[in-house]
């Protein structure tokens, strides 16, 4: 094991961090009340107009992610490249995000609402990169825990969008909205708030500026991938991402179709996972800078497979219903909701650790390229929800909780046996 170093924080350093924090994680809420709508009911509405197969739906998702692993390659160079111009990368990221929801929404067919999938997923993988290596530069003697609350500004996004865009939808408190009129006047918000982000971030002080040419981006990008450790997390973020995307495509279409489950109580259900992940995440950054990345890593992905597969076995004879407001709120089974609810304490929390146990391993160099190689390994997994959808075509929507789950154990095992650094912090 690599011996321990530690980390020294200069007033420099310490000037401005506390508004890039509230101003990253807002944003990065912002951007996931989109991604978690259209992942958990858009495109489930999709499905459920348009009739099209479990496999074409498996591709939408699948487009998107395609777009945005190379996108996200893309977006560490210019991380790099202009430390010093984030704000403006983050107001260009939310900027097209909104653009191309609304192309989406205009797209009169399955081809063309392909193509503008391949749009949406550039937009919001231009943001990781710049506004996570801000935060690591301007938080290196808090590193994981500064990342996992730009982690809990995604949780606080994912619990409001399903929530959010069902009510919408379904008409149950306003007029419904059709899921093309949902998408096209998305565009407005996403606009106004690209701008109140890029005036947020104007005058905050960068620790360092990372001027390098693009010879030099590929040189440090293939040095990375030379050291064991980065490797093995690039293969098990890549193996924990087709799990998750795979589990996460086929949950509400699941609810939907197997459930006979409304839209609006669909995104209710979803949203309370992602609840549960708002608290979990500064907990489990917290005990990583203590403990260790793989102490919390390994236990927390083997955790997550687990309860992936548990969802596929898991009785739905005993819904629980009970009155909300003027809803008659309806789960699968009580023991569904209970492997529901305890997933969500590891969906989105373990990747903020996964690029804080990067991070180490780079021992602080090209910052905005590692946040770029962890997010650009779910390129590896991109094909998953298509796969999910094929085998789903043969069998039935839960089986791709068990493809899924098998996924993510393979990724605990291979973590298991990595060898990561420790750094001391504090």
């Amino acid at each position: 094991m690599a011996q321990a170093s530690v980390i020294e924080v200069t007033d420099e350093i310490r000037n401005g961090r506390g508004r890039l924090a509230v101003t990253v994680v807002l944003g990065h809420a912002i951007k996931h009340i989109y991604n978690s709508g259209l992942r958990s009911v858009l495109l489930t509405a999709i499905k459920d107009d348009t009739g099209i197969t479990a496999a074409q739906y498996g591709l939408l998702s699948t487009s998107g992610q395609v777009t945005s692993g190379a996108t996200t390659m893309v977006a560490g160079y210019l991380g790099d490249r202009f430390a010093n111009r984030s704000g403006i990368m983050l107001m260009v990221s939310l900027g097209m995000m909104g653009i191309s929801y609304f192309l989406l929404g205009i797209a009169p067919n399955y081809w063309l609402m392909l193509a503008a999938m391949l749009l949406v997923g550039i937009g919001p993988s231009l943001y990781h990169s710049p506004a996570i290596a801000s935060l690591s530069r301007k938080f290196p003697d808090k590193r994981s825990y500064a990342i996992s609350w730009h982690g809990t500004g995604g949780s606080v996004g994912e619990f409001v969008g399903p929530i959010l865009t069902g009510a919408l939808i379904s008409g149950t408190y306003l007029v419904a909205f059709e899921w093309r009129d949902a998408l096209q006047i998305s565009a407005g918000p996403a606009l106004l708030f690209a701008l109140l982000i890029y005036l947020m971030m104007r005058g905050i002080p960068t620790a360092s500026v990372e001027t390098e040419s693009l010879r030099d981006y590929f040189s440090k990008l293939f040095a990375l991938l030379r050291r064991r450790g980065m490797q093995m997390l690039v293969i098990t973020t890549a193996l924990r991402s087709m799990g998750q995307g795979a589990m996460m495509a086929f949950l509400p279409v699941y609810l939907r179709e197997d459930q006979g489950i409304s839209f609006v109580v669909i995104g209710l259900f979803l949203s309370s996972i992602q609840f549960v992940g708002i608290f979990a995440q500064p907990l489990m950054g917290y005990l990583a800078d203590r403990l260790g990345h793989k102490a919390v890593l390994v236990p927390a992905t083997a955790a997550l497979g687990l309860l992936m597969i548990a969802l596929k076995f898991a009785p739905t004879d005993d819904p629980l219903s009970f009155n909300l407001v003027l809803l008659e709120i309806a789960v699968p089974g009580i023991l569904f909701g209970i492997i529901a609810l305890a997933m969500g304490a590891f969906l989105y929390a373990l990747h903020a650790i996964y690029i804080g146990a990067a991070m180490d391993v780079a021992e602080g160099e090209a910052q905005s390229t590692v946040v770029s190689l962890i997010y650009g390994a779910s390129l590896l997994g991109a094909f998953s929800p298509f796969i999910a959808g094929v085998i789903v075509d043969f069998g039935s929507n839960s089986d791709a909780f068990v493809y899924g789950g098998i996924a993510v154990l393979l990724a605990a095992a291979l973590l298991a046996l990595t060898r990561l650094p420790r750094v001391m912090r504090g």
